[in-house]
């Protein structure tokens, strides 16, 4: 594994891993290798995983649910 255990990092220290990893994810995608880009993959899924299992309960904006896709789109036609 490649990285801090994201159990052992406090909530500061996460959300600086998470916002930098979101941060190089399109070069990752785009110019990096195989490797590289699956190495992204297990990290950001490890990192995103620890931040859900800390946040059950986060706000989740209406907008960003099916249901408010399916608002948004009668509105905009």
């Amino acid at each position: 594994m490649n990285g801090v255990d994201p159990g052992r990092l406090d909530d500061q220290q996460l959300m600086k891993e998470l916002e930098t990893i979101h941060r190089t994810r399109h070069d990752t995608l785009l110019y990096g290798s195989n490797d590289a880009l699956r190495a992204h993959n297990v990290r950001m899924a490890q990192l995103e995983g620890e931040y859900l299992r800390r946040n059950p309960r986060r706000p989740v904006a209406a907008g960003r649910t099916r249901e408010g896709a399916r608002c948004r789109g009668l509105a905009e036609s």
